[in-house]
């Protein structure tokens, strides 16, 4: 599976942590450093699908590299400066995304997605994606899935991580509305019905038996 390489410039070591091994269980490749120096020297040697980038930083503006950039890669902005003139100037400058600390760890996840252009549905045709999600309904090729609301939660996790297993722990946390891991096994019973996919042997639902469950296509 190509890996998605996101250099991350933030100074809180702390905070740096736990997103880098959010991130790292997602399985993206992080590379983090804590000065535009040295991200700048990253983006010289190394290549890199997006970044992850503090404003306020112990050597330079986070703004300085924004400008080394010169709109090559996709840009997030995770800043503790959440005034409009700010943003503003950090979209002029190329960000193509802006998010104001404490952040919520999924949202981040889910903005990375969408920036690389994993579920770009205009870049992808019908025949090119199997399963996919457009317009708010989950299609198993041009036939659409009629999911429930939960369902279609479970469904949308697991193509976001299609081909890797996703824990069970990891479903249920994302679901306010699962009870009990059986009641996330009721659900992923319904949604192989539902793909045709029920039998002995789940040909696209299929179960990682210690994990969780991996949709594959």
């Amino acid at each position: 599976m190509e890996e998605n390489r996101i250099l991350f410039i933030e100074d809180d070591l702390t905070a740096a942590r736990y997103i880098v091994e959010f991130l790292e269980e997602y399985g993206f490749l992080i590379t983090h450093t804590d000065s535009v120096a040295s991200g700048i020297s990253y983006l010289k040697n190394d290549r890199f699908d997006l970044i992850l980038l503090d404003l306020n930083l112990p050597d330079f503006s986070g703004f300085e590299l924004l400008k080394e950039c010169e709109k090559r890669l996709p840009v997030i902005v995770i800043s503790a400066l959440a005034n409009t003139a700010t943003k503003i100037k950090a979209f002029r400058y190329g960000a193509i995304d802006y998010m104001v600390k404490p952040i919520d760890l999924l949202e981040l996840e889910a903005r990375i997605w969408v920036h690389l252009g994993k579920f770009d549905q205009k870049k992808e045709t019908k025949n090119q994606s199997f399963f996919r999600i457009e317009n708010g309904t989950a299609y198993m090729q041009d036939e659409a899935l009629d999911l429930t609301p939960v369902e279609f939660e479970i469904f949308e996790q697991l193509l976001k991580n299609r081909n890797r297993a996703v824990s069970r722990e990891r479903l249920a946390g994302a679901l306010s509305t699962l009870t009990s891991h059986r009641t996330l096994d009721y659900h992923i019973k319904n949604i192989r019905t539902k793909l045709n996919d029920s039998g002995k042997s789940p040909r696209y639902l299929k179960t990682e038996y210690g994990v969780g469950y991996k949709l594959v296509f």
